[in-house]
């Protein structure tokens, strides 16, 4: 059944990596309901590690785009665009590297999960519903202050697992006068470094623990990941420039109520799931 696990945890990954639901509260919920039956180890660097897979989606559909870096050397608005990405990973690193492990421990639980997507769901809806006119219409005029600023509202997404990194920092860039296409193009690319790193850090370190479900179900979670986020890329662009985030807001909120039911009524352990 190891395969199937994988096949379900890369369409969950794919899915949810990009749209400002949380991904991390779909898997560990996801991975609770499921039994899965792999150790803790397993399941939390295989959650890591298919990441892998959305972040290549990512390069796959801006492969274009990200060939322009090879002009970062005369280029000033390519030298400002990943500068400031660089610099929008360093408040999630630091604070990642400080309290990453104290957050696991104690804060991935359902229920906190649940009221993080509740709350979230909130903050989109009034945010959505301000009268706000954009200033930033394109990424490469975000600036490194903006970014650090963006990068350091992201953090909500690693302080509160279930609050969504993805919402995080597309709110943090409408917040900061970024349209929605920028915000998520730009949330899209922070993503790379952010999640690649860390995919990248695990596979490293745990290879003899992935090995215990097979290299090929690996394989397969990651590869399942990269077709379904790179189809999620496409669909939320398109959505997104015609459309409000208010939909999410609404379906983290039912989510996040039903997780609670599930508690309520024993369905669902609200025990650690890290």
């Amino acid at each position: 059944m190891d395969w199937f696990y994988a096949i379900v945890y890369g369409i969950v990954e794919g899915i949810t990596e990009f749209l400002p639901i949380s991904s991390t509260g779909h898997l560990i919920l996801t991975g609770n309901l499921l039994g899965v039956p792999w150790t803790k180890e397993v399941k939390d660097t295989f959650e890591v590690v298919i990441q892998g897979g959305a972040i290549l989606a990512v390069l796959a559909y801006y492969w274009k785009d990200f060939l322009q870096i090879r002009r970062i050397g005369s280029d000033r608005s390519q030298q400002t665009l990943w500068l400031g990405v660089l610099v929008a990973c360093i408040p999630a690193v630091i604070l990642g590297l400080l309290f990453g492990d104290a957050i696991k421990a104690n804060l991935f639980r359902p229920s906190v999960v649940a009221w993080a997507l509740i709350v979230g769901g909130v903050i989109i809806w009034l945010l959505e519903s301000r009268r706000v006119t954009p200033s930033v219409a394109a990424i490469e005029k975000i600036g490194v202050p903006r970014s650090l600023m963006i990068g350091a509202v992201q953090c909500l997404a690693l302080l509160w697992p279930g609050f969504s990194r993805s919402a995080s920092s597309i709110l943090g860039g409408m917040v900061l006068g970024l349209d929605r296409p920028t915000a998520t193009k730009f949330s899209f690319y922070l993503g790379v470094p952010t999640l690649g790193g860390a995919a990248l850090l695990d596979f490293i370190k745990s290879r003899d623990i992935l090995a215990e479900i097979g290299v090929g179900n690996v394989l397969l979670g990651a590869g399942v990941s990269f077709v379904v986020a790179y189809l999620s890329i496409g669909w939320l662009l398109r959505f997104v420039s015609t459309n409000t985030f208010k939909p999410f807001a609404i379906y983290r909120v039912v989510v996040g109520v039903i997780i609670l039911i599930l508690i309520a009524t024993g369905v669902l352990s609200n025990g650690n799931l890290a």
